[in-house]
Order: structure tokens, then sequence, then C-alpha cells
């Protein structure tokens, strides 16, 4: 097990899926987790209920509002005075319409404004708040959680906005770890296949259901959240630095680049 004591993590997206799931390994690692939440508090509670109180800081914020993005840096470098890892996890995923569909452009362009604002402006924004704050500190870990979608492309035309601000962060992520290395600002992006969260439940209730999905993984099975939450707890503790800017492919085999 590797160990977090002492150190402070800012996760976004912390009270559900693989965010909750990393909230809940981190703080078991004995790090200070700074738990992001955008409108479920009772999800954030429940996810960090086993990390002791003076180790554990909710913070809410509203990722599609910037001067909110920035609230939520300060008060989490506030809390302890310094952050040493941050994880961008937050996300949305939404279907848009399909590349064929000749209808209105209000759904596609709702669609697309939102994924780049939540997926794509909002952790940037954090990560160039951390480099900065790891310039002055000596240095940090940024983990970015993108997907496989970045890399193969979305199974889903609908899916296409959702796939494409996945792909730009893990861009974000490669080129900060390129340029920062000397620094010490260690970069990592995480691509997780089909993780069983409530999101891809919902995505495969319109793909012919969960059996169909698992037909077609190699495993034969999810991701659990879990794995997540223990490859966070590693990247984190920066026991490898020489894997910075690397890509951690989470998908059971299916996907193999």
């Amino acid at each position: 097990m590797f160990e977090l004591d002492g150190k402070t993590v800012l996760l976004t997206g912390a009270s559900k899926g693989i965010g909750a799931a990393m909230a809940e390994a981190l703080g078991r690692a004995g790090a200070n987790v700074v738990a992001h939440y955008g409108s479920d508090r009772a999800g954030a509670e429940a996810a960090t209920a086993a990390i002791p109180p003076d180790r554990v800081r909710l913070v809410e914020a509203d990722l599609s509002d910037m001067q909110a993005v920035d609230r939520l840096w300060r008060d989490a470098v506030a809390w302890r005075g310094r952050i040493d890892v941050l994880v961008n996890n937050a996300a949305v995923m939404r279907q848009g319409q399909a590349l064929e569909d000749e209808s209105g452009d209000d759904t596609w362009d709702g669609v697309w404004d939102e994924a780049l604002t939540v997926n794509v402006l909002a952790p940037v924004r954090l990560m160039r708040h951390a480099v900065r704050h790891y310039l002055k500190s000596g240095g940090g870990v940024l983990i970015t959680v993108s997907s496989w979608a970045a890399q193969r492309g979305s199974s889903f035309s609908s899916l296409l906005a959702y796939a494409s601000s996945k792909g730009a962060v893990l861009t974000a992520t490669r080129t900060i770890a390129r340029n920062y290395a000397r620094q010490n600002i260690l970069a990592y992006a995480i691509a997780p296949g089909v993780v069983r969260t409530r999101m891809s439940e919902e995505m495969a209730a319109s793909a012919g259901g969960e059996a169909a999905v698992s037909a077609g993984l190699a495993m034969g099975e999810w991701v659990p959240p879990s794995d997540l939450g223990a490859l966070a707890v590693f990247l984190a503790s920066g026991a490898c630095r020489h894997l910075s800017g690397a890509t951690l492919d989470v998908n059971g085999a299916t996907y193999m680049r």
C-alpha cells in the first residue's frame, strides 16, 4: 500500500462513481482530501465518511462557472496551505444528436458548450492554477481522468462532444508533463474503459443492455471503480516519477495500444 500521509489532494467529482472510489482510497492511504462536489453533498459525505474529519474538507463548486472554479482552488489551498496532488475527475457525459440528425442545432450546441466548459475549460483552469502553485512549492502531481474514447473514439456518434473533450484534457496533461518535468511537476492520465458507474449503466441501457456491453469486453466484466481508486493512490504517491506523461489504460485488455 502506498502511503500519502501529509499530502493534500484536491479531487473533483468526489460524490459518485470513480470519484467516490478515489476519495475513499486516497483517504485510506492517509491523504488530506479536498472533496469537490457539484450538487450532491450527500454523495460526497458518503464517499468520505471513513476519512477522519480533520483530514477531509468538502467544497461545492459549479464547474461551468470559471469564477467558481477559481474559488474552489483558493479554498482548497487555504485549507492546508498547499496542494500536493490535483485529480481532475469530474466530467459530464451527455448524449447529443447523431451526426446524421438533421433536426435543429440547439441540442447539438448545448451539449458541446457543456462538454467543452465542464470537461475541458474547468480542468485546464485547475491545471493552470496547480502548475503555478507547484512552481513555487517545488513540484507536485496532476492526474487527469480521460477515457478510452479519447483514443479509440466512441461507439456512439451522439457522444462526439464527450470523446472530443476527453481527448483535449488528455493532450493538455501530456503538454504539461513535457514542459514542466524538470520542475518536478508530474502529470499522468488515466483512460478507463467501461467502469461500473451510473453513467455507464445509463449508456448500456441504450446499447442493448449490460449483457450486450459485457459480451464485447475481453474479461466479460466492467472495471470496478476501486481499481481506479488504487491507481490514483499509486500515481499520487509519485513512486514512479518517470511514468510522468503516460496514459494508463484501465479496460481489462479490451483495448490495447
